[in-house]
């Protein structure tokens, strides 16, 4: 039995003369396996666009046709002359194709008004002459192959959806002009005659219809498109560089996303193939060893959806009024209306009130579809039952296809909870029966975003998140070398893509490797690309002006993450406006506020959200003081320790503000807001252990007389004894706050820690007799940094990445 296959070359293909020697290579490389090998080739790139210009600049008796036509010439001769042999009838044969063609121009010139006849009959051209140097030269390489011209087989008749085959006729014609199996048949696309013998086109996708068509004709096996990509990618790799290739596809998978404008066979083309079951493949001309993406009547469902596409250049048109409920025929009127304004209709949505019909057409047509509409219910306009036809331009269709969507909870979940993610709203929603296609109607300027949120929330790509961070120093470059060591792992294991896109400093910004002047809001906009669906901003500074704009960025959908405490302990109103913006999306995380890499605020919330009561907080939250105090024991002064514990690197450069208590205050500020209770820094009973004369001078001046502090520390502490100071926050119930220096039974948890650790103790109603405590190292620049990673990945599980 004959293997017959068929191959369909497009014109970036058969580009020029080395292109369609590497399209010849490729045949006979598959010749062994293939008995009958039928070819359907287009122009050479740009040709069919030059012909019909031609036809143009002669109706419109420009002279510039001949230019264009010798040009068009030599480059056909020129073809020739490297592919075929000195000797070989093509010459001859382009060079009277082109007398003729000269002619016909010259005679269109004299006329004036262009003829559909004369266009049909000069656009095709470019197939007649590229298979012609394609079987010149198979004659060339002894590899035998007959030149078939389609106008002397294919008769179509054209009516509303397209050119409609007559294969009876046209398989009569093709075995008398190439036989039953010819070892290889040249055959020229695009072109055909219609019932009445006229030499027409076959339209839109011409070419690769006539493709499939002549894979039907000649009962094909199978049937190879040959492009320029490597197949079917699950979205457009322009906007979504994570697409993936699809190894195969059910045709009405293909056809719904060809529909939306997906870079697939044109469902039209498929239809003589699919008529037979002739599995087709998109191959890649430029890469013949890749398999390419099989499109057969076989459904696929282990992955529930193959291919998510957009579709811009849409309006919305919504009818809508009372006078439409339980009226028959209201939805009958309005598509005819549309049919009269010549608008195809992209979408369909309307609500079972019956109170409204919404369409979505391309945005050229919007108007005069209205116009249309509104005539057709001028009466009812007219009496108030119809309120309006209202059109929204600027809209794109987004959908979402596959053949395993069917009959499966949670894809519509996905699709809704990955758009709201990205901050993308939903003006009219579509779904078919089948489930095979989900189509919703957004924002153009959305698009792509959208595209980017969907995709990645059916892990056809990973999650990705974009990141910023402001604020490189010890604690921000420990994040940074942290996220850096995890990538890897967590985009195999987690499909989760963490891009660190921009680090601001405070005077310069790095924004993907491009040095600039620090500018927030500029900064800000690239880390929330459009082409990214997830946005984050971690900071990492000290500085209390940063956070005025948390607010504005998770009102953008930007998340943020933060070990600054100033806006947890700020400004009340400011951090009410913060915490407001971060309920409607985007989040608000900063866990390494308090206690820097310990579970702290997560376990207070974790208290709250289950419905316990918080009765007290206490805890030691410095690790300064914390080893300030865990070693004095008055063996030393306690100005020693402090010189010790700078030389250590456990105190900032100015100890003051460890010794201040201040920072501490900000952390039960932060706890209390947690809670819900409206706390300020004011409001906390602060103990400074600076004495007030030393407050003021510099840090050298401080240094100089930080023995001044021994003699008062010296008494509390003997004081004390036998008890043990610490230096406590504590939080009581109605949101009493005070920070200061305690002393504490040898035997109390706080007074056995190690030496630098943070530890804080939740009294609770649960927790009343035996207080749930969280204690381990709380300072340093790892440890802060693994709080904030830690908040990054909670909101990348957020997002749908499985941690």
């Amino acid at each position: 039995m004959a293997t017959i296959v068929a191959h369909k070359f497009g014109g970036t293909s058969m580009g020029d003369p080395a292109r369609i020697k590497n399209v010849a290579e490729i045949l006979r490389a598959r010749k062994d396996q293939e008995t009958c090998q039928v070819v359907v080739v287009s122009a050479m790139s740009g040709v069919t666009d030059a012909l019909i210009n031609l036809c143009k600049q002669a109706a419109a008796k420009d002279p510039a046709w001949k230019d264009g036509l010798e040009a068009l010439g030599d480059k056909h001769k020129a073809a020739a002359e490297q592919l075929a042999t000195p000797i070989d009838p093509v010459h001859d044969r382009i060079e009277t194709e082109l007398r003729s063609l000269h002619d016909l121009l010259h005679a269109q010139g004299q006329v004036g008004a262009l003829s559909d006849d004369i266009l049909d009959l000069v656009q095709g051209l470019g197939e007649v002459w590229s298979s012609l140097l394609l079987d010149a030269h198979f004659r060339k390489l002894s590899a035998p192959s007959v030149w078939v011209d389609a106008r002397e087989v294919l008769v179509i008749d054209k009516d509303e959806l397209g050119a409609a085959v007559d294969y009876g006729v046209s398989r009569e014609k093709l075995v008398k002009l190439a036989g039953e199996t010819p070892a290889r048949a040249v055959i020229t696309g695009f072109i055909a005659r219609n019932k009445s013998g006229r030499i027409t086109t076959l339209g839109r996708n011409g070419s690769d219809y006539s493709g499939a068509i002549f894979a039907n004709l000649f009962g094909a096996q199978e049937l190879h498109i040959w492009t320029d990509v490597d197949g079917v990618l699950s979205a457009d790799p322009r906007l979504v560089s994570e697409a993936v290739l699809l190894d195969r596809m059910s045709y009405d998978e293909a056809c719904e996303l060809a529909y939306f404008g997906a870079k697939v066979v044109h469902p039209q083309t498929m239809a003589p193939a699919f008529a037979k079951r002739i599995p087709i493949w998109i191959r890649n001309t430029f890469a013949p060893e890749k398999p390419g993406t099989r499109i057969d009547a076989d459904t696929d469902v282990t992955v529930p959806v193959k291919g998510i596409t957009t579709f811009t250049g849409l309006a919305l048109l919504n009818l809508e009024g009372a006078g439409m409920l339980g009226v028959p025929g209201t939805a009958e009127r309005c598509f005819a209306a549309l049919k009269r304004a010549g608008a195809s209709v992209v979408m369909i949505s309307q609500g079972s009130s019956e109170h409204s019909i919404c369409a979505v057409v391309q945005e050229r047509d919007a108007e005069k579809a209205r116009t249309s509409i509104r005539e057709a219910f001028s009466r009812e306009l007219a009496a108030g039952q119809i309120a309006d036809v209202v059109v929204t331009p600027g809209i794109a269709a987004l959908a979402i296809v596959g053949d395993g969507m069917a009959g499966v909870p949670g894809v519509a979940a996905r699709l809704f909870s990955a758009l709201a993610r990205a901050q993308v709203n939903v003006r009219a929603i579509a779904q078919g029966s089948s489930e095979r296609n989900i189509s919703v109607a957004i924002a153009m300027a959305d698009a792509t975003r959208a595209l980017r949120a969907v995709h990645a929330a059916f892990y056809l790509s990973a999650q990705t998140l974009s990141i910023g961070l402001i604020g490189p120093g010890n604690v921000g470059g420990a994040v940074l070398r942290q996220i850096e060591a995890a990538r890897d792992r967590l985009k195999t294991s987690a499909n989760l893509d963490l891009r660190v896109r921009a680090v601001a400093r405070s005077k310069t910004m790095t924004l993907d490797g491009a040095e600039a002047p620090v500018d927030l809001a500029r900064f800000a906009e690239h880390v929330n690309a459009e082409h990214l669906p997830h946005a984050v901003i971690i900071d990492c500074s000290a500085s209390d002006a940063v956070p005025e704009s948390y607010a504005k960025w998770l009102e953008r959908g930007i998340h943020v993450i933060t070990p600054n405490k100033n806006a947890g302990a700020g400004a009340l109103p400011r951090f009410e406006a913060i915490r407001a913006a971060s309920t409607r999306g985007a989040r608000f995380r900063y866990e390494a506020t308090v206690g820097a890499g310990l579970p702290i605020i997560t376990t207070l919330r974790d208290l709250l959200d289950t419905g316990d009561e918080v009765l007290a907080i206490e805890g030691i939250f410095s690790g300064t003081l914390a080893y300030l105090f865990n070693t004095y024991d008055g063996t030393q002064p306690f100005s020693a320790l402090v010189r010790q514990a700078k030389e250590l690197g456990y105190t900032e450069p100015d100890p003051r503000d460890d010794l201040s208590g201040r920072d501490v205050a900000k952390k039960l500020v932060i706890l209390a807001r947690e809670i819900g209770w409206k706390a300020t820094i004011e409001s906390v009973r602060l103990e400074s252990l600076v004495p007030e004369p030393l407050r003021g001078v510099s840090v050298d001046e401080f240094s100089k007389r930080l023995p001044e502090l021994d003699a008062p520390m010296k008494a509390r502490l003997d004081g004390a004894r036998p008890r043990v100071l610490r230096y406590v926050a504590r939080l009581d119930a109605g949101g009493a706050a005070h920070v200061g220096l305690t002393a504490l039974d040898p035997a109390h948890p706080f007074a056995k820690i190690r030496l630098t650790d943070n530890i804080v103790q939740f009294t609770t109603k649960r927790y009343r007799d035996n207080p749930l405590i969280v204690q381990g190292p709380g300072a340093g620049p790892e440890v802060t940094a693994a709080g904030v990673f830690a908040d990054l990945l909670r909101i990348a599980s957020s997002l749908g990445a499985h941690i």
